[in-house]
């Protein structure tokens, strides 16, 4: 019998284990709209307070998934595929960085199964920043599929791809707070991209995260957490990485100097808005030396060695930054917008 949403409610209130099998029970119910707003909400909190596992985790990303609408991206295009997200919500207010690293790494030889949204928390999301570099983000799954066979890139906006979410949006906005939605979005990549680079907002989310990618089939990935705080690879302290490959999680710390990269605050990576935020992007990708290259390149490397296409992390940053150097980091992203805006 599957698992009641009344049940569901109580096991969270005596902090016991909803079991993965049951999660997808629960949350196929609850995608469907089958559960009220009252109970969801309920529900929701009880798995804020009792903590998330791993199991639970990946039972409900399973379903988000399942009720996504898929991007058909070739065979020949998913070997060195990856997505290149963090889960917001670090307050740091930085300039788009892992969409500016999507460029390095796509103009690197890797493809890039780029997943984002709306700001929510920061002050540029991965779409307002896209958006803003003149590139349409409404592009339905096919068009995606072409875009990253003939570019490298692919834009997936995520309301056009999750539309079940819509179910759950009044009851998450009235809630106001973060639920185990928050950290779902990253792990359900409509592409499917098996290798991923992803930043997380909370130093304990680094081992669940990687565990629960290992869960749900991904060939390669790497968890970050800046110990500053910031949901990327950070230049102003060490970050906290776990590491997928080969079905082997690894935990361990990596340091800017590690790659010949000096330290500094990420306040220096402030925006207050989307136009602010492309400024940056361009300065961190058409050659101009400083900060935003520094950290680019750092989380861009980062990317390309869990992508497959470079053999350790400090080859991949080194890979990058000749890249972005060479300027196939700029003409990636200028190719990519007028993939977007080209007739169909």
């Amino acid at each position: 019998m599957p698992i009641t949403p009344h049940e569901a409610l109580q096991r969270t209130i005596e902090h016991r284990e909803i079991f993965r099998d049951e999660m997808v029970d629960l949350m196929r119910m609850i995608m469907r709209g089958e559960v009220s707003p009252l109970m969801t909400a309920a529900i929701l909190s009880g798995l804020r307070v009792k903590k998330e596992t791993v199991d639970e985790i990946a039972g409900a990303a399973q379903v988000m998934r399942e009720f996504a609408l898929p991007v058909p991206v070739a065979e020949s295009d998913r070997m060195h595929l990856v997505d290149i997200v963090g889960t917001g919500g670090d307050g740091a207010h930085t300039f788009n960085i892992s969409t500016a690293s999507t460029f390095v790494v796509a103009a690197a030889g890797a493809k890039v199964a780029k997943h984002g949204n709306r700001s929510v928390s920061s002050k540029s999301g991965s779409a307002d920043l896209v958006e803003a570099l003149g590139a349409r983000i409404d592009l339905q799954p096919e068009a995606v599929a072409r875009c990253i066979a003939r570019t490298g890139v692919g834009f997936m906006f995520a309301p056009i791809h999750h539309p079940a979410m819509k179910t759950v949006a009044p009851v998450r906005r009235e809630m106001g707070v973060r639920t185990i939605f928050n950290i779902l979005g990253p792990l359900t990549n409509p592409a499917g991209a098996p290798n991923i680079l992803m930043g997380v907002f909370h130093p304990d989310l680094v081992g669940i995260q990687v565990r629960v990618l290992r869960e749900l089939g991904a060939e390669r990935a790497l968890v970050v957490w800046g110990r500053d705080g910031m949901d990327e690879i950070s230049l102003g302290a060490g970050t906290l990485v776990g590491e997928l490959r080969d079905g082997v999680v690894r935990e361990y710390e990596i340091h800017p100097e590690d790659f010949g990269i000096a330290m500094a605050a990420s306040r220096n990576l402030r925006v207050e808005n989307a136009d602010e935020s492309k400024a940056l992007v361009r300065q961190a990708i058409d050659g101009t030396p400083g900060l935003p290259q520094d950290i680019v390149s750092l989380n861009a490397g980062a990317a390309l060695y869990v992508a497959g296409i470079s053999d350790s992390i400090a080859a991949g940053v080194e890979r990058a930054r000749a890249t972005i150097l060479s300027g196939a980091a700029i003409r990636q992203m200028e190719t990519f917008v007028a993939a977007t805006r080209a007739p169909d």
